[in-house]
């Protein structure tokens, strides 16, 4: 199978030969430093595209290439100037250099290497700066991404270079990656799903370095989740400007960055809501049949988002609203609109979804969303969209677009499964639509995190947001930040400020004020104007990046004031030395001077892919089996018999229904020599009892008591049965059992269960139980557990 996008003669190694990556945090922001080593091994000159993922909330500052001991620094220019002055210079037989953000989505760059004549060297170096999300166990996570998916194009659509991605079987570059960070507040501790280097600290723990441990191969996300001390404190950091920058300009003043943790009031966080109307919408693609990661004992993505959608199903409250889409190339509702939950509904849906299979072709949003918005909203139930996806998409924008456009009528709760989502996509769905995004990679159980979001779409809405900035006299500030749409409880709010006159050594204030469930609620943070030391310009680019997207998002919806807002982009971008997507860094290195005779080399430099979506256009030079596996379903495959040659062993297909182009084929595995299909899957999961658990309990809270529930248990059933209490029926016996074995052997996994068992506890206190301390007494003791009457919530 030869490599798609692969634009010469030759099927060879790319020139890539090393990426070092150094990362410095500070408090809540990354500056990420990476350096990439090329050598032109060809017979003629070169041009190479590296198509690479950033974070899409990054504000990529720097770039220069060093070809011998001669360094070029990258000017960031209006992005057709910049294409041409690349043009020119490699069309004259000069080095030339272009970053440029992908038209199609802001979380993927590409790189033009031009003319590198034969046998020479050179090294491009590109700094970004971040901000570090937060997670559930309230670590900020950093995230460098070695996966990048192909994007399904829809039919109709322009497929661009997300969509033309290299797929390599091995990665023929290697990584060195070093981090220190440092924090206001101690390093409590620094984790990775990849080996580290032991951590070594300074004297109070303000200060951390790692690496990465020697032989890491970049074949997956490099991930790190730093835990600090009070990490819930409200902080600020103002930034000085640049000294020979003009006062006035966004450069030129102080910027201020404010991390906002607003505390809700505690009567109205204990009463969830019990009304709504959930709308899950799953992928149900070809590529969600692959592997959530390359362990041992890995689920399909698609079985690990129906385990999830049945935990939410058990989880919604009685009396809400409800309906499930599945999308593909297509899409089907399990209900012509959205019904009321009860026990007939959610046994029909339960059922439905554990038949779900990846199956229905291409990775296709825009149409089931917009179905979803054209249904009129139900009275007091306030839409909530909780989306799954590997967010393998090439109209990206579109989608926000659309989100954008309902973000009136809904929240959205948008899950990235599996490495190389779409961060464009995920983030922008929640962002747009006032809601809270989540990405599920590795090994992570996707339970916790989506129940993590379920607890966000049960709290009441806050509206009437206002923020009332107080600094002294002389001085004003301007808001760089897109106005605070969404608040939730806990969840880290970020906001950048620009601080115009004169600064004095003292105070400033902010106050957010917002409505909660009919009360005015108000959180007041205090600041120094004092800058801080040696922040660097991370704050201020982070600050322009901000604008720069608040603005793009008001160019896609104007009219005459479009050409005006895309020159504000443009200059905001030149000054700031940060790309978007009307700008690119363009680097020239003087050569020879010699004009390219004939047409250059081209290659694109592949980054690291789980053996899928390859285009189909490419299915051509596959060999003829894979042509045949291409309709095989999945039970056909696990029973193939042994291949006596072939190049792939195992496909699935992002492709339309009577389509013979424009969909995208995953490629699981690849054999070698000769092997059995069956010994390339992974190995059948354990079964989770928890689960098996929660999908026993009944949509009123209660569990019935049968075979399947004491299995569960590890008892017998008509030991459980005999020990049924005096005068207590088998349901309330069974719910007790439930909620012991949960609090007794689950604890770990509170998170996953506890709307189950908030639902449990309600059924059972309606049951008016006599004698229920007898019953928890007896409880324990038949499955050897000590949990207290109290702990249960009884």
């Amino acid at each position: 199978m030869v490599n798609c996008g692969l634009l010469t003669v030759k099927n060879e190694p790319v020139p890539l030969k090393s990426i070092e990556v150094e990362l410095q945090v500070q408090g809540h922001v990354a500056t990420v430093s990476s350096t990439l080593q090329y050598t032109n091994e060809e017979q003629s000159p070169l041009e190479a595209l590296f198509v690479f993922p950033l974070p899409a909330e990054s504000a990529l500052c720097h770039f220069s290439a060093k070809i011998g001991d001669q360094e070029t620094v990258a000017k960031v220019q209006e992005k057709e100037k910049a294409k041409d002055e690349y043009d020119d210079a490699i069309a004259s037989g000069q080095q030339a250099f272009l970053l440029e953000e992908s038209d199609e989505s802001e979380d993927v760059f590409k790189l033009s290497v031009g003319s590198l004549p034969p046998g020479q060297s050179a090294a491009v170096t590109f700094i970004y700066v971040t901000e570090l999300s937060v997670q559930a166990d309230h670590s900020l996570r950093f995230c460098l991404p070695a996966v990048l998916n192909p994007r399904y194009s829809p039919p109709g659509t322009q497929a661009g270079v997300v969509s033309e991605i290299t797929t390599s079987a091995s990665i023929p570059y290697s990584l060195s990656f070093t981090a220190t960070v440092s924090s206001p507040n101690p390093i409590a501790k620094i984790e990775s799903k990849c080996a580290l280097e032991p951590l070594v600290f300074n004297t109070d723990r303000t200060n951390a370095k790692v690496s990465l441990s020697a032989g890491h191969k970049f074949d997956r996300d490099v991930e790190l989740y730093l835990y600090y001390e009070n990490a819930h404190q409200p902080t600020a950091i103002v930034e000085a400007g640049v000294p020979t920058a003009k006062p006035g300009t966004l450069m030129g003043d102080p910027v201020v960055m404010l991390s906002l943790y607003p505390e809700f009031p505690e009567a109205i966080m204990s009463s969830m809501s019990t009304c709504g109307e959930f709308v899950f919408v799953m992928d149900r693609s070809g590529s969600m049949g692959c592997a959530m990661h390359n362990g041992p004992g890995a689920k399909m993505r698609i079985e690990s988002a129906r385990d999830t959608l049945v935990l939410l199903l058990k989880s919604l409250p009685m009396g809400c609203y409800f309906n499930i889409y599945s999308f593909g190339s297509h899409y089907k509702s399990l209900f012509p609109k959205s019904v009321e939950y009860t026990e007939e509904t959610m046994d029909q849906a339960v059922k439905r979804v554990k038949e779900m299979q990846s199956d229905m072709g291409g990775t296709e949003i825009l149409e089931p969303l917009r179905n979803i918005y054209s249904q009129q909203c139900i009275p007091n139930h306030p839409r909530q969209v909780f989306i799954f996806t590997d967010g393998e998409v090439g109209n990206t924008k579109d989608v926000l677009q659309l989100v954008r456009n309902n973000a009136d009528h809904h929240r959205c709760f948008s899950f990235g499964i599996g490495e190389g989502a779409s961060t464009a996509l995920i983030k922008g769905m929640a962002q747009e639509g006032r809601g809270h995004n989540q990405f599920i990679t590795g090994s992570d159980r996707m339970q916790p995190k989506v129940m993590q979001s379920l607890r966000y779409a049960l709290q009441p809405a806050v509206i009437d947001i206002t923020e009332v900035w107080s600094v002294p006299a002389g001085m004003s500030t301007t808001h760089l930040s897109p106005p605070l749409n969404v608040l939730f409880h806990g969840q880290r709010a970020l906001i950048y400020a620009q601080l115009k006159g004169e600064t004095p050594d003292s105070q400033g204030t902010i106050t957010v004020k917002y409505q909660l469930a009919g009360q005015e609620v108000t959180n007041t943070l205090n600041y120094s104007l004092k800058p801080a030391e040696n922040s660097g310009l991370s704050i201020h680019r982070l600050a322009a990046r901000s604008l720069i997207r608040s603005l793009e998002r008001q160019e896609q919806t104007e009219g005459a004031e479009k050409e005006a807002l895309k020159a504000r982009v443009v200059e905001l971008s030149v000054e700031a030395g940060v790309s978007c997507s009307h700008t690119a860094f363009i680097a020239v290195h003087k050569g020879s001077g010699e004009a390219v005779e004939g047409p250059m080399l081209k290659r694109r430099v592949p980054t690291a892919m789980r053996f899928r979506s390859m285009p189909m256009a490419m299915a051509c030079a596959a060999p003829p089996m894979a042509r045949v596996l291409r309709s095989a379903p999945r039970k056909a495959l696990r029973a193939a018999p042994r291949m006596a040659s072939c190049g792939v062993t195992q496909m699935y297909f992002d492709v339309p229904p009577q389509r013979s182009f424009g969909g995208h084929m995953s490629l699981v595995s690849s054999c070698n020599d000769c092997e059995d299909i069956s010994d390339m899957l992974p190995p059948d999961v354990v079964e989770d009892h928890l689960l098996e658990l929660i999908s026993l309990q009944k949509a009123s809270g209660c569990w019935e008591m049968g075979n399947a529930l004491v299995k569960v248990f590890g008892k017998p059933e008509d030991e459980v049965v005999k020990q049924t209490p005096a005068q207590v029926d088998k349901g309330v016996w069974a719910t007790i059992l439930a909620l012991i074995w949960l609090h007794g052997f689950k604890m770990d996994d509170q998170a996953e269960w506890q709307f189950v068992a908030m639902k449990a506890v309600t059924w059972i206190q309606n049951q008016k139980v006599a004698n229920l301390s007898e019953c928890v007494q007896a409880g324990n003791s038949l499955l050897g557990c000590q949990v207290k009457e109290e702990a249960l919530g009884l």
